[in-house]
């Protein structure tokens, strides 16, 4: 996404480069405005982080660019803040079972868990395909026989940045991504599945995170 200045923004910009620190009223006088008049402008751009303002000194260049100051606010996104309800099932269940569940709520990824929801595989649609199209009785083959098991599973925190689960999507070529959290369970650590992560999650935060920043220019998305 590019986020475009307006003309007198822009201008503001290459006065406090070449003159700043300068004041609000010093930047008014040079433009021949009031300074009334341009404190929206230099509202949005301290805002946005090209300019800083100091009290008693002005306002000065901070060197960033537009582009810097939106990645910096994407590598500020949390896992936490996204994460969606987690798709499981339990582990005793059939292949069958999972099949209707996949269906039913309509996920690609379906997490199988213990009691405690406690993660102990994964199974995809292409996964379940495969198995369905054999020459096998689906509602006798426990789940467990076809899900990849811990620990080849790629999960995330609820700490981890958005960008960080995002890379774990595309590096590992995967749907999604169980939240997961530590436990101990009968002395040994665990993993608990607390939410999920998919490519629509992310597709979703990134499009709110720009609209966000329209709406903050006072324009509609």
């Amino acid at each position: 996404m590019t986020i475009q200045l307006t003309e007198r923004q822009e201008l503001i910009i290459k006065i406090v480069q070449d003159q700043g620190p300068i004041t609000g009223e010093e930047i008014a006088d040079l433009i021949g405005l009031t300074r009334a008049t341009l404190r929206p402008d230099l509202a949005l751009l301290t805002k946005s982080g090209l300019l800083e303002a100091r009290p008693k000194v002005g306002y000065y260049y901070t060197g960033k660019s537009l582009s810097s100051k939106l990645s910096e606010e994407i590598k500020k996104l949390k896992v936490k803040d996204f994460k969606a309800i987690p798709a499981v099932v339990s582990d005793k269940s059939s292949v069958y079972d999972v099949i209707v569940a996949l269906f039913v709520q309509d996920v690609g990824t379906i997490y199988i868990v213990s009691e405690g929801g406690i993660l102990e595989g994964v199974v995809s649609r292409k996964d379940l395909l495969k198995i369905a199209l054999g020459q096998v009785d689906i509602h006798k083959i426990p789940i467990t026989v076809v899900m990849t098991r811990m620990p080849n599973i790629i999960s995330t925190t609820p700490e981890e940045s958005l960008l960080a689960a995002a890379q774990k999507l595309i590096n590992h070529e995967i749907d999604s991504l169980p939240v997961v959290r530590p436990v101990t369970v009968e002395g040994r650590e665990r993993l608990e599945v607390i939410g999920r992560v998919t490519k629509t999650t992310i597709t979703k935060a990134f499009v709110e995170l720009g609209a966000d920043k329209l709406i903050q220019r006072g324009e509609r998305p």
